[in-house]
């Protein structure tokens, strides 16, 4: 059991201290509550004794201090501002060596420097001892590519996430969240909802109101839970996948029969051949529907669609 935090000042005086403040161009917006930081440290359901957690942009540190009072032994945090590093740098070093920072792009970092920090090397990133956890409070403007980036290593089961019990615990502005989440036949329900179920469970784990972050930002937000699926409904290549959903989904009031006529007439036949109702509308098909079809084009060997 590790030992607890030594007193530390507050998150809300560091911020004063250093004279940090949200950039809008970065998107940001901090927590500075820690019963809420504490409960989305345990939507994540981590196990310190197996956990290596990476946080993806901890800012002042408050979920990070969450995190680590949860008893996690091995964490990494991404942190690509440098105005809060002697505050992560600080709590890294009361955490006693359970903390490693880099100062970085998540979208640019590579994943062997994370396993690296965490104890393990690529040739050892499957341990099945080890369960790799990716949390954050994301920065709004980037939430989208990054959930893209990571589904992709999901899917070639590469870097971090080699690990077949990798998951995910993250925050998004509120309609992100409902997309990641949204079933069949809802209006939220698109490209980025195809993506994450083709490969995970998908929960909204924990709403959250605008007034719980500083500055308030304009729309509410979730935690979203994902958590890869046994036997995952993708059999092709991602790239694949994310061009049959922008095909399908590039008139979304349309049925699939108007919007396949108007760019490619050929693909109509392959959508019967899976058994897809053509006048549906691409928001009304199963995830499995949408996989099959990108698996009978690969099959098909025909051009892909515009």
């Amino acid at each position: 059991m590790s030992k607890p935090l030594p007193r530390l000042p507050s998150v809300r005086d560091l911020i004063k201290l250093y004279g940090l403040s949200a950039k809008s161009q970065l998107s940001q917006n901090f927590i500075l509550d820690k019963n809420i930081t504490d409960k989305i440290a345990r939507c994540a359901d981590i196990n310190p004794a197996q956990a290596a957690v990476i946080e993806v942009g901890p800012g002042p540190g408050l979920l990070t201090r969450s995190l680590l009072d949860l008893g996690v032994q091995r964490m990494v945090v991404v942190e690509k501002d440098a105005r809060f590093l002697p505050t992560l740098h600080q709590l890294a070093d009361a955490a006693g060596g359970r903390l490693k920072v880099i100062h970085g792009d998540m979208l640019r970092v590579k994943h062997d420097q994370l396993l690296e920090l965490l104890g393990q090397t690529p040739a050892r990133s499957v341990d099945q001892d080890v369960r790799f956890h990716l949390v954050g409070n994301l920065p709004f403007s980037v939430a989208t590519p990054l959930l893209a980036q990571w589904l992709n290593h999901l899917s070639q089961k590469s870097g971090i996430f080699a690990n077949p019990d990798t998951s995910m615990t993250l925050m998004f502005q509120d309609e992100v969240a409902q997309r990641i989440v949204a079933p069949v036949a809802t209006s939220p329900r698109g490209r980025l909802s195809i993506a994450a179920q083709s490969l995970c469970h998908t929960h909204i784990a924990y709403p959250l109101s605008a007034s719980v972050f500083v500055p308030q930002p304009k729309v509410n937000a979730a935690v979203v839970g994902l958590t890869p699926l046994r036997e995952p409904l993708l059999k092709v290549p991602f790239s694949q996948l994310e061009h049959v959903t922008r095909f399908l989904f590039s008139s979304r009031r349309k049925t699939l029969r108007r919007t396949i006529k108007n760019l490619d007439p050929q693909y109509l036949p392959l959508i019967d051949q899976c058994g897809i109702d053509a006048n549906l509308r691409a928001q009304d098909l199963t995830t499995e529907e949408f996989n099959t079809f990108a698996e009978v084009l690969m099959q098909a060997k025909v051009p892909l669609p515009p």
